[in-house]
Parts: C-alpha cells; sequence; structure tokens
C-alpha cells in the first residue's frame, strides 16, 4: 500500500534569498538553437525625401509609398538640412538610411536658398508655344493668352471639350520649344488608360495616381510633386508642371478632411480649400532664383456645385485663365477656345511692345464676333502667328 510518504514529489524549486527564481543556465545545446538576426549587406539608394516633419523616408519606388521605402534618421535630416523633394543619393542598411553622398546631386550641406525666402516677380520671360501652322491650339494660346515662366494658370474646361488634347500640346510644344525646362505632369484621380496615353505622347516625367487609388495617394503624390518643383527653382531650374486637374485635388482633400469642420455650400469642407490654393499658390517667377510654372485644368459644368464652388475658390489665385467652350465643342471645333473669358494678366510685361498693339486689334475684332469658329480658318490659310499679326496690320 502506499503511503503518503513514498508518494513520488516533484522536484522542489529552490529560491534565492529575495524570493526570485534563480535564472535558467543558458547551454551550448540552448545557444545552437538560436540563431542570430542576419545584418544585410549595405546598398547604394536614390530616391525622394518624403515626410521630414514626422517620419523621413526615401522613396524607393517613384511619389508614392512602397515596400522599397527607407526610413531616414531624423539626425540626417537636421545635421544637412533635408528638405522635402530632395533626390537623396546615399547607402542604406536594414531599410535605413546610414550614410548620404549626395543631395539633388550635390555635397550633401552645401548652401541653398530657401523657396519661401525668395523674392516673387511678375513673370517676364515669354513661353512661347507655337510649333507649326497646324498645331491651332498652342497658336491660340500664344494670340489669347500668352504664358510666361512664372505663370499660374487656369485651363477652364467643361467636359468633353477637348482638355487633355490641349495639356498634350502644350506638353509636347514645352519640349520642343523650351528643352531649358523641367516638365511635370501631374495627373490626380485620372483613368488609367488617361495615364498610358499621355506616356506614350509625352516624353517628360508623368507622375500619376489613378482613380483607383485612396485620395490620401491623390495628396501625397501633388504636394511631394510641388517639393521637387521647388527644390528645382531654388537650384536655378525653370519648372514647368501641368496638373490634371485641380478640381480632382480639392475633391481629395475635402474626402480626407477631419470631420467636425464649417462646411461651404456644396458639400465643401473649409479646411479642403486653402490646400489645394498652396498648391497653385506655389507657382511663381523668382528673382535671382529659377521660376516654376503651373497650369492646372478646372473643371466645371460637370453638374456637380462642389466643382462649380471649388472653381469660384480657385480663380482668384491665377493671373492667365483659357476657357474652353462647350458650344463649340459640341459643334467638334477645336480648340474649343472661349475668346472673351480668357486672358493674360500684365502680358505688356511678355509680348513685345510691336506685337502687343496688333495682338490687341485681334482681340478686338475676335470680340466682336464672339466666336473663334471663323478665325480658325483664317489661320489655317497661314503659316504662323507672326504671318498673321503681319496680314492684319495691313489690312
Amino acid at each position: 500500500m502506499t503511503t503518503p510518504d513514498t508518494i513520488p514529489r516533484p522536484a522542489s524549486r529552490t529560491r534565492s534569498r529575495n524570493g526570485s527564481r534563480p535564472a535558467a543556465k543558458i547551454t551550448d545545446a540552448n545557444r545552437a538553437g538560436r540563431t542570430a538576426k542576419p545584418t544585410a549587406e549595405p546598398t547604394t539608394i536614390s530616391g525622394l525625401l518624403d515626410g521630414v516633419t514626422k517620419n523621413a523616408v526615401i522613396r524607393g519606388g517613384g511619389y508614392l509609398p512602397g515596400p522599397k521605402d527607407v526610413s531616414v534618421p531624423s539626425a540626417l535630416v537636421r545635421d544637412y538640412g533635408l528638405r522635402n523633394g530632395d533626390v537623396v543619393d546615399g547607402t542604406a542598411q536594414n531599410g535605413r538610411l546610414i550614410s548620404i553622398e549626395t543631395v539633388n546631386g550635390l555635397p550633401p550641406g552645401q548652401a541653398r536658398p530657401d523657396f519661401a525666402d525668395l523674392v516673387p516677380i511678375h513673370p517676364t520671360e515669354r513661353l512661347r508655344l507655337e510649333t507649326g501652322p497646324a498645331v491651332l491650339s498652342t497658336r491660340v494660346i500664344d494670340l489669347l493668352a500668352p504664358i510666361g515662366k512664372g505663370q499660374r494658370g487656369l485651363i477652364v474646361a467643361p467636359p468633353k471639350a477637348g482638355k487633355t488634347m490641349l495639356l498634350q500640346a502644350v506638353a509636347n510644344a514645352i519640349i520642343t520649344n523650351h528643352p531649358e525646362c523641367h516638365l511635370m505632369i501631374v495627373l490626380v484621380d485620372e483613368r488609367p488608360e488617361e495615364v498610358t496615353e499621355m506616356r506614350e505622347t509625352v516624353q517628360a516625367e508623368i507622375i500619376a495616381s489613378t482613380f483607383d487609388r485612396p485620395a490620401t495617394d491623390h495628396i501625397t503624390v501633388t504636394e511631394l510633386a510641388v517639393e521637387r518643383a521647388k527644390r528645382l527653382v531654388e537650384l536655378g531650374h525653370d519648372v514647368v508642371m501641368l496638373i490634371d486637374s485641380i478640381t480632382r485635388l480639392g475633391r481629395a482633400y475635402n474626402m480626407t478632411a477631419p470631420s467636425g469642420g464649417r462646411i461651404l455650400t456644396g458639400g465643401i469642407d473649409v479646411r479642403a480649400v486653402h490646400p489645394p490654393k498652396r498648391v497653385l499658390g506655389a507657382a511663381r517667377n523668382l528673382q535671382g532664383a529659377g521660376s516654376l510654372t503651373i497650369l492646372a485644368a478646372a473643371l466645371v459644368e460637370t453638374g456637380s456645385k462642389m466643382d462649380d464652388n471649388l472653381f469660384e475658390e480657385f480663380k482668384s489665385t491665377g493671373n492667365m485663365e483659357l476657357r474652353l467652350s462647350r458650344s463649340l465643342s459640341e459643334k467638334r471645333v477645336f480648340p474649343a477656345v472661349d475668346v472673351t473669358g480668357s486672358g493674360t494678366r500684365r502680358e505688356d510685361l511678355l509680348v513685345d511692345s510691336a506685337e502687343l498693339p496688333l495682338l490687341w486689334k485681334l482681340r478686338k475684332a475676335l470680340h466682336d464676333q464672339g466666336t473663334l469658329e471663323p478665325f480658325l480658318a483664317t489661320m489655317k490659310s497661314t503659316g504662323s502667328n507672326a504671318e498673321l499679326l503681319l496680314s492684319l496690320q495691313k489690312a
């Protein structure tokens, strides 16, 4: 018979004087079962810097967040004065930047001006868009709403008025006539096939966020593109940015605005109005530096009260406006430009003094006609705008 004294008892667990259990012994067998975390080999990286005010990263795949992003220690941001939109080349290890070789192709830490401190002035150097007698859209822009380096322009477009074709013509004209300019095209909330067409049609830097991506991505790519443009301007470059469209960007800001704000007419949160204005406001001609030209499409007559009210908020910010006409586009007349609603502020600083009176005479005649349609036939019969104005002078 088993007695309590003969029942086997578990081995007693000794405790130290303070009541804690002694640490387990680590044997060679334990060590053999453990594997140290492997250390990745350092790799060279190059990309755009974003998020310097919070968690700075170098984008590894363009302008959108992705798995190849590399985090940047705040000490490196502070020591080298890094800014959003900088192109950083350096060495990374285990997903973290460990050293910097160059910033925007220059030695890191090199002194440079701050975009916000530079002095904005009126555009004084003209961007000529006329490329050939057959491309009427750019010829019309040169005549009705000339553009200069540092212009802040709106292309006011109802649906199916030829906005995309007009933007492509402007982009190709910039590439042909002004190769010194860095051209950026930002497509916001766009159809994927439209993005593909733009990439195949225009040999420029295309930055896109298609409609199937979240609104935060639309905002991220646009803001980073503007910051990249600012860094180039600080270095003395002339940048031209086409945005399609500022209206869809405004919608994205409205969707991501925190709840509880004051709502304006059309369902616009008051906090969603200023950010797209800030994007447009980056366009300027800078004294002693480069220039940033922004031409942004603004959608109207879409049936959305929000779109109309967004345009009302934006139109006071521009110094150039090109209006497209739905009535002309319905007649299949292109470019469908509204002659009475298009124009440029202080165009006298852009246009030669001998040419300016002829342009005014031409516009007066067009205003009296009220439409561009008869004038387009006259344009087709001339080889250039200069020939057209010369014939007008003789008349």
